[in-house]
């Protein structure tokens, strides 16, 4: 019997993992516009000469970001913030989840930027893939989740609030 029980525990355990995964790639799917190109953490031009742009708020930015990120921020973005970056330079927009980085991208598509991309999942889905983060002082595993609601999606790194 207790064998029986642990089976179902083990089947349900890997169900919530499953539906949590799934649950999370449904979420992505209605945010973004199948127009709007994403790029992947394992995607090739990653490795190139890109610029990460972090679109979340300065608070979010200064816990963490990717390295070598530009912040540019949302509700404060302004194009003048990135007049020197040069039209075709390969651009990835990045927030927590896309959403936020996506209209920032539409934004740099009509003003003539050429190679701009979305972080798929994110700064979260980045961190839950294993990739670093960083803040003044070097690496860290702390990570801005945004808010408790938005947090369940990050699964690594140490949430901060």
């Amino acid at each position: 019997m207790k064998r029986f029980f642990l089976i179902i525990l083990i089947l349900f355990s890997s169900a919530m993992v499953w539906g949590q995964s799934l649950a999370y790639k449904t979420l992505l799917k209605g945010v973004y516009d199948k127009e709007f190109p994403l790029v992947y953490p394992e995607d090739k031009i990653l490795t190139e000469e890109v610029l990460f742009l972090d679109t979340r708020e300065i608070s979010e930015f200064e816990v963490s970001h990717i390295k070598d990120a530009k912040w540019v921020g949302y509700d404060t973005f302004s194009l003048n913030a990135i007049s020197e970056i040069p039209k075709n330079k390969d651009i990835v927009v990045y927030c927590s989840i896309g959403a936020r980085s996506q209209e920032i991208g539409k934004k740099l598509k009509e003003a003539g930027y050429q190679n701009v991309y979305n972080l798929y999942g994110g700064i979260f889905h980045w961190v839950n893939e294993g990739h670093p983060v960083f803040d003044e002082h070097g690496k860290t595993n702390r990570v801005h989740a945004y808010s408790k609601t938005w947090g369940i999606w990050l699964n690594k790194g140490d949430k901060v609030y």
